[in-house]
């Protein structure tokens, strides 16, 4: 679980534009972030799985 004071500093708005960190929204996690879904990697796998996420489907082959 990321920490209520990083997650609070990333929501300000930034000196400079590449000093934005991407956080998922639900955990605030800052790495593994998938820009399309602004969710995390562990996040998405989740809601994915369960069928949360409209258009997405598990592979097979």
């Amino acid at each position: 679980m990321a920490r209520k004071a990083m997650i609070l500093k990333a929501l300000k708005k930034p000196k400079f534009s590449t000093r934005l960190v991407r956080r998922c929204k639900i955990c605030g996690r800052p790495r593994g972030y998938l820009r399309k879904f602004d969710m995390c990697r562990l996040c998405f796998r989740d809601l994915a799985s369960k069928g949360m996420i409209p258009g997405v489907v598990k592979s097979s082959w």
